[in-house]
């Protein structure tokens, strides 16, 4: 036993209760959501919910500390050469910031349900972080890295818009859904093909990616793929959700 504090085995057990209290309260999962949003990022920001918890934090520090860890690997893309050792930085800290982006709903969910100012900041941080960090890989090409042509410059700037109108159309979609009567669809149990498919829209494959900024010549492999991948999946996103938006609203 430490001095004034319990034994460290029940500090451990208090921990597994928390996270299992979080389990038991987890939300479903929206049908055809990535897989690694689901079985990788999802996990882990229970384990941080419950650290979190136990540590007295509130669901907007949580946030804070996310935007801390997602904004400091952004100004990093953007402001320093790219090297091996400074990819891999900013690849833990993107993972670390998205894997506490889930920790604060969870958080809250645990906390009896979230705000409206705390859903609020959460969206507006998503919002700030989709846009720029796109930008910010625009900066690092066009200062630091030897292109194979000037072209290339185009696809960071083509994410941004990308990422910010898929993220738009799907806050759109649960607040049109949420606004009509009876448009409001249950949630299936995500996973499987659908989710394997959209594997590469998924801004945790993104901070993945990162980890590999410090080889430029890989990265602008792999970045352009993502953005590829991406606009075609938003594509077909965007013709679907349209027309199920005809569907609730006529």
């Amino acid at each position: 036993m430490t001095p004034g504090g319990p034994p460290a085995s029940m500090t451990r057990e208090r921990y597994a209760d928390v996270v299992a209290r979080l389990a038991a309260s987890q939300k479903s999962r929206a049908r055809g959501a990535p897989a690694y949003s689901i079985f990788i990022n999802r996990p882990l920001g229970r384990l941080l919910a419950a650290a979190a918890h136990l540590a007295g934090l509130t669901p907007n520090a949580v946030t804070g500390i996310s935007a801390l860890c997602t904004f400091s690997a952004i100004a990093l893309v953007a402001s320093v050469p790219p090297s091996p050792l400074l990819g891999v930085a900013i690849g833990v800290l993107l993972i670390l910031g998205y894997a506490l982006d889930s920790a604060d709903g969870q958080l809250a969910r645990l906390r009896g349900g979230g705000s409206p100012s705390g859903e609020w900041l959460d969206h507006v941080v998503d919002a700030a972080k989709t846009s720029s960090l796109h930008l910010a890989v625009a900066v690092s090409w066009y200062r630091f890295v030897e292109l194979p042509d000037e072209a290339f410059l185009l696809v960071p700037l083509g994410f941004a818009i990308v990422a910010a109108v898929f993220f738009f159309a799907m806050i759109l979609n649960d607040f049109l859904r949420a606004r009509h009567a009876g448009s409001s669809r249950p949630r299936a149990q995500g996973g499987g093909i659908r989710s394997l498919l959209a594997l590469p829209t998924d801004y945790g494959v993104l901070c993945i990616a990162f980890l590999v900024s410090g080889l430029p010549a890989v990265f602008v492999l792999v970045y352009s793929l993502l953005f590829v991948t991406t606009a075609v999946y938003t594509l077909l996103a965007l013709v679907k959700w349209y027309r199920e938006m005809r569907r609730i609203t006529t």
